[in-house]
């Protein structure tokens, strides 16, 4: 579920879209799966993100427990024996690293802490592939002794044997079991509740954070970003206007909105913008870390409706959007055509009832439902539909 739910958050980035959605731009056939990211339910992107960064800290315990079961094999004397013993341990190798690497690089990414060098959706996509290829290998050399441990004993007979009763396993090839075991201070029984209690405490302390509503309280493990006080743009900040470079002449009286399309091109103010047919959404906002909000009242001018004013009035095509933000990895994204003709999606221009607040995108900012919150560009300054894709 993890592995299935981390590749639904690739694709929903439409990277196979423009270069400029694909951050990994040599996966090849890693990409094998992708497919056109649809705007209905429009809560999907909520629920697929949520479901992964929450069982990902879930596991957590889970992990822990299973590395500390297996340390002694990972220092077994001689490293290598035969072939297959050599490409057991190299599937080993890459198992321990992978797991590991795709869960320090979640969490920190789950609290905005970039610290590892280069882009974390590579590197994540890319160690994804590595743990779940060494994870089918390791599986495919380990079945028969996982048939002979399963079969060895009843799991409900485990559950009511207490510490007392607990007995070691017997020496076998493995390397697992110490040849002279000291006698047991808890029951198996004892250190699947360990682990399971574990589990559930991040459960209780992280769910809510996707789920929302009167839990959101107890999301402690959220990611704690800036934060965005009170009111109608009370919601999650990743990053604040001046953390990304955008200057008050950017988004003051001198802003204008351009709308290309081929062979035309509209200017608008702010207040021109207002002035044409406002429509609304309650849509929320869902982003890779996690985090989502409940649903918001936005308003603005659909996508759809801005095509139409350059000529585009019939089945208008994807749109390249830009922002006044510079640089940075998300200053720009395209969206689809069918994320375009969505009636829901929109430039926002106001939400909860009040104009945006510049660190949510004033003067205007994408909504799309079911789009990862990182391309709901905000500070938009140019929309050209029919754009290269």
């Amino acid at each position: 579920m993890l592995f299935v739910t981390g590749l639904l958050s690739y694709a929903a980035y439409n990277p196979n879209l423009a270069p400029g959605n694909d951050k990994t731009p040599e996966k090849g056939w890693l990409g094998f799966y992708l497919f056109s990211w649809p705007t209905s339910p429009y809560w999907l992107y909520r629920l697929t993100q949520g479901i992964h960064v929450t069982l990902g800290l879930v596991l957590i315990p889970v992990l822990l427990a299973k590395l500390w079961s297996v340390v002694p094999k990972l220092f077994t004397w001689p490293p290598v024996r035969s072939l297959s013993h050599a490409l057991e341990r190299l599937s080993l190798l890459l198992l321990v690293g992978g797991v590991l690497f795709e869960f320090v690089t979640g969490v920190l990414n789950i609290q905005l802490h970039y610290i590892f060098p280069g882009s974390f959706y590579t590197l994540h996509f890319y160690g994804a592939w590595v743990f779940i290829g060494a994870f089918v290998v390791h599986v495919a050399f380990r079945i028969p002794t996982m048939a002979r441990a399963l079969r060895s004993r009843r799991f409900r007979s485990v559950l009511r044997t207490p510490a007392a009763r607990t007995t070691p396993e017997a020496a076998d090839d493995t390397g697992l079991v110490t040849p002279d075991p000291a006698p047991p201070t808890m029951s198996r029984r004892g250190a699947l509740g360990l682990v399971g209690a574990g589990s559930l405490a991040l459960l209780v302390v992280t769910a809510g954070q996707s789920i929302g509503g009167a839990l959101r309280k107890t999301a402690l493990l959220a990611p704690h970003g800036q934060d965005p006080g009170t009111g109608p743009n009370g919601f999650q900040i990743n990053k604040t206007a001046a953390e990304v470079g955008i200057r008050a002449r950017d988004i003051g009286p001198a802003w204008r909105l351009v709308v290309r399309g081929p062979g035309r091109e509209r200017i608008f103010t702010r207040a021109q913008v207002l002035a044409l047919p406002q429509h609304t959404a309650a849509l929320p906002i869902a982003c890779v870390e996690g985090w989502s909000t409940d649903d918001l009242d936005w308003s603005g001018v659909r996508l759809a409706d801005l095509a139409a004013l350059v000529g585009l009035r019939q089945s208008p095509p994807g749109v390249f959007v830009e922002s006044a933000q510079r640089g940075g990895a998300f200053s720009s994204t395209h969206l689809r055509d069918n994320q375009v003709r969505d009636p829901r999606s929109l430039l926002a221009l106001r939400v909860n009832g009040a104009d945006l607040s510049p660190d949510h995108g004033y003067p205007a900012r994408i909504i799309v439902p079911a789009n990862p919150g990182v391309h709901n560009t905000k500070w938009v300054t140019r929309l050209t539909f029919g754009a290269a894709q």
